[in-house]
């Protein structure tokens, strides 16, 4: 890694933490968990995963970590708590297609934020892949979309913008380590479900399902996406988070023969495809 560039560095870190991600919706169907208990499990086994593993790598300099984070540190916890429940929330308070739509517009946002707050004007091509992309998110759930509540949607969209705050905070602090805010801020996620956990139990496939999920498709990628907008934009890193979208669904369809419908598979291809040359242009640059 010492070799690459910054931009090849941030762009292969984010890129990896989606393909960890991916599968995310297929463990949340084939598992039989209800939604409260599986905040828990996806805050609780995250947390313990990542603090003894940066235990065993750092050592007591944790703390230290955490401590000289700064006010960096406790955005970063807040924006990380509320994004993982708002994200549940909004699903539950209206439909999954306007959450989605809503978290396609977090490049966007971090490109706002990143050029306010950090004077990072995206160049065009940027631009022009984050207004391709959001346009290919609400063709593919134009016919999912509807009149919802309110109050879900609210939360959709606080989500997306608490991940391009997340981001931009991460972008500000490039030479602070904010995994350790990150570790926090999964415990809070734990601490805030049991208010509404009905049962801790796992039975059957949840024992194995379960935490594969939530080390694979949670604990790696949160550690992943906190360190990669120190190397590149906020609204490039969350530009690959919109790949969850087509490659998701392709993983349900394998497994569970659920078939994506044909604005998925078409929308989900310009994603790439949009995704694919601007990091080819970006890289080609750096």
């Amino acid at each position: 890694m010492k070799s690459f560039s910054d931009q090849q560095k941030g762009s292969l870190l984010a890129f990896v933490a989606v393909m960890f991600i991916t599968p995310d919706s297929l463990f949340i169907r084939l598992s039989s968990v209800d939604t409260w208990s599986l905040v828990f499990y996806r805050g609780v086994i995250p947390f313990f995963t990542v603090l003894i593993g940066m235990l065993i790598i750092y050592k007591l300099n944790f703390f230290n970590m955490l401590l000289n984070s700064g006010y960096h540190g406790l955005i970063y916890i807040f924006t990380f708590s509320v994004t993982n429940v708002t994200f549940v929330v909004s699903i539950q308070n209206t439909s999954v297609a306007n959450t989605l739509v809503m978290i396609a517009l977090a490049p966007m946002l971090s490109a706002i934020l990143g050029a306010i707050f950090l004077k990072e004007m995206p160049d065009k091509k940027t631009w022009v892949a984050i207004a391709v992309t959001f346009i290919a998110a609400v063709y593919i759930f134009y016919d999912s979309l509807k009149l919802g509540s309110i109050y879900g949607d609210i939360l959709g969209f606080i989500t997306a913008l608490g991940l391009a705050v997340g981001a931009v905070t991460i972008r500000s602090a490039k030479r602070k380590n904010l995994v350790p805010a990150a570790v926090v801020g999964k415990l809070f996620v734990a601490i805030f479900a049991m208010f509404f956990v009905e049962t801790y139990v796992l039975t059957e496939l949840d024992l194995l399902i379960v935490p594969l999920m939530c080390i694979m498709c949670v604990a790696i990628p949160f550690v992943l996406v906190t360190i990669a907008p120190r190397f590149i934009p906020a609204e490039e890193v969350n530009l690959f988070f919109l790949l969850e979208t087509i490659i998701g669904p392709f993983w349900v369809w394998m497994i569970i023969k659920e078939q994506p419908s044909i604005e998925t598979i078409q929308g989900g291809a310009v994603i790439i495809l949009t995704i694919a040359i601007h990091s080819f242009l970006k890289l080609k640059k750096s």
